[in-house]
């Protein structure tokens, strides 16, 4: 999808947006249902995973529906499980089964609450629907995000009455909070749950569990305490189909589109960007300054990839007004920013940490190379190469989560204004390193 459903969006919306999806196949096609906890629940389809995708359609209207995953039933029926936002609505401890056209057109009704029990899952979100052997399930983290623990509910109807399980915790290990994903099954009969782990600054990492079924309900993990509750596993065997792929971080900006790698910081235009004019080159149009720079559109981003590691850029800047600048930005609570600025006369390095500036040098060329290690921890020590060597920034900054997401770090180019006429940055490369 190209953008997010909803014209608020081409501004930046801290902890709004797109939250936790099911993706399902059926009749021939790919569907996807997700919310934004503002607007409601939205639907899309497609004939491939890869896409088209069609427009998003708003399926169900209402400010904190969260977390939809739809069900067809043996006997052609449809229903649609979901949770509530706490912000939103108030409440975060009950899980919904609403019926839904067996064409995803529509829902039904209001269906029924299936499942609260605030004693014992405080917070219960993310459900995923699903039947095996006559058994109705559904997967739900409860407990938040940072520490807690996956649930199982089973029942013999879709409206139950469920009977529960917690299948997967932290206990001795150091995955915190193993929960908040699905259960998938593989054309082998293999079973695997994929979820997330909360890491602060790293983000949410992905994590794949073994799974065996005993008594009709799922064991996760290799080892289960005396209730059979699981725990996760650092490593494991992968599954028997495909192969391995390593997610892109590194671009050369040599393809004619950019890498899947890449997030905007909010809903983009194409006019801000171009693969095309200067081959092997991105070149970044500037962007009117947000008075918060923690609000800028315009941030090119990718996660951090690794618990430590360096990235170096170069780039070029051809300014046509004072105050035009572009560079290399790592986000968080607030952004950290190295880059070239024009001041009318010459260009400057300039490093912005949260409201402060300073300049590092002036009177450069303007091709300038940046580079920022990141130790183990979030620890930012930036430098600079106007003329070859690179020149260490004195102070490391540390690097802080955002709001429901880790920090990031990418590339941005700004202008004073909106109305003012400007030039553009030139990127070569975006390379990291050990």
């Amino acid at each position: 999808m190209k953008n997010v459903p909803e014209s608020r969006y081409i501004k930046v919306q801290p902890g709004c947006g797109i939250w936790a999806p099911a993706i399902r196949f059926y009749a021939g096609k790919f569907w996807i249902f997700f919310p934004t906890p503002d607007e409601g629940i939205y639907v899309t389809t497609a004939d491939h995973p890869a896409g088209m995708w069609s427009e998003p359609r708003l399926l169900q209207a209402g400010k904190g529906l969260i977390d939809p995953c739809p069900l067809w039933d043996d006997d052609g029926q449809a229903y649609l499980v979901h949770a509530y936002a706490g912000s939103r609505a108030g409440i975060k401890h009950l899980l919904r089964v609403r019926p839904m056209a067996p064409d995803g057109s529509r829902l039904l009704g209001e269906g029924q609450i299936v499942y609260q029990n605030p004693q014992r899952h405080p917070t219960l979100e993310g459900p995923k629907f699903f039947k095996r052997y006559g058994w109705y399930y559904i997967s739900a983290p409860a407990g938040g995000v940072e520490n807690g623990w996956q649930v199982i509910l089973r029942s013999r109807t879709v409206y139950g009455p469920y009977e529960d399980k917690i299948v997967l915790a932290q206990g001795e290990t150091t995955i915190n909070g193993p929960h908040q994903g699905a259960l998938v099954d593989t054309p082998k009969g293999e079973w695997w749950f994929l979820h997330f782990q909360d890491a602060e600054l790293y983000g949410r990492i992905v994590h794949l569990q073994p799974v065996r079924w005993e008594n009709d309900w799922p064991l996760i993990g290799i080892e289960q305490d005396d209730l059979g509750v699981g725990r996760p596993v650092m490593s494991y065997r992968k599954p028997s189909e495909g192969s391995i792929i390593v997610p892109q971080t590194s671009d050369e900006f040599d393809q004619p589109q950019l890498g899947l790698q890449w997030q905007w910081f909010a809903n983009h235009r194409d006019d801000w960007y171009s693969l095309a004019t200067r081959p092997g080159w991105m070149r970044l149009f500037p962007q009117a300054a947000e008075t918060n720079l923690h609000l800028q559109a315009n941030f090119l981003l990718q996660k951090f990839p690794a618990r430590s590691f360096a990235v170096e850029t170069t780039m070029e800047l051809f300014p046509k007004q004072s105050g035009e600048e572009a560079g290399l930005v790592v986000t968080g609570e607030s952004p950290m920013m190295l880059g070239i600025r024009y001041d009318g006369s010459k260009n400057l390095v300039i490093l912005r940490t949260g409201e402060k500036q300073e300049i590092l040098a002036d009177s450069i060329s303007p091709a300038v190379k940046f580079c920022v290690r990141v130790q183990d921890g979030g620890l930012c020590s930036f430098s600079y190469a106007p003329n070859g060597d690179f020149i260490e920034v004195p102070h490391p900054v540390q690097a802080r989560k955002g709001l429901w997401i880790g920090s990031k770090l990418g590339l941005y180019s700004l202008k004073r204004s909106a109305i003012l006429a400007a030039g553009y940055a030139d990127i070569d490369y975006f390379r990291f390193m050990k």
